[in-house]
């Protein structure tokens, strides 16, 4: 981690370092969101997982244009699926993957999980930031993010039967989320602390 006055000094590339790092941790972690995606699709054939893996696709080619542009070496260049740079990431994906093949329910509440945890770091990088580039793509992954939940969500509702509980965000979030879907008419597509480490 970066410290507070790291954070504030900028670059050559006129970013901070602690923009820089969270572009690194969130391309890598766009891209797990992906490859968990596939990965469960493969597993249960549901056509929701190939949709927002393809979603998450554009999301994290979204933040290597970012990278391109300020000349950051891309951590995802060449990796397969389900292979990350990030140790702690490749750690997430593992433990992700072998929850959500216990059974549908659990994939779909690892979908929940993962748009839960985007949500909490999309939010902690927005906080702060000024550099418009940064914001308007953050912003953007943040309502698809939101989406994404939503469809877990209800769909998770739907094949269960059950109200589906946030794993990360707290309830009033979690709720004002859901309303909100309902609220702007957008399609139907979700316990606090930080994001990034379950």
């Amino acid at each position: 981690m970066v410290s507070e006055a790291q954070s504030l000094a900028v670059n050559a590339n006129g970013l901070t370092d602690a923009e820089i790092e969270g572009l690194l941790y969130m391309r890598e972690e766009e891209k797990l969101a992906h490859d968990v995606y596939v990965t469960l699709y493969e597993l249960w054939g549901l056509q929701l997982f190939n949709n927002i893996a393809d979603s998450e696709l554009s999301h994290t080619n979204a933040v290597k244009a970012l990278l391109d542009t300020y000349g950051i070496d891309d951590p995802a260049t060449g990796a397969e699926v389900g292979v990350f740079t990030n140790p702690m990431l490749q750690s997430l994906y593992d433990e992700l993957v072998a929850a959500g093949a216990k059974s549908l329910a659990d994939a779909l509440k690892v979908g929940a999980a993962i748009e839960e945890i985007d949500i909490l770091d999309l939010q902690q990088n927005l906080t702060g930031m000024t550099n418009t580039d940064l914001r308007q793509v953050y912003e953007n992954l943040l309502k698809g993010s939101e989406n994404h939940l939503r469809a877990f969500t209800s769909t998770f509702a739907r094949q269960t039967g059950e109200t589906y509980a946030p794993q990360y965000l707290s309830q009033a979030v979690y709720n004002a989320i859901l309303s909100e879907s309902v609220q702007n008419n957008a399609p139907m597509q979700g316990n606090g602390g930080r994001g990034r480490r379950p």
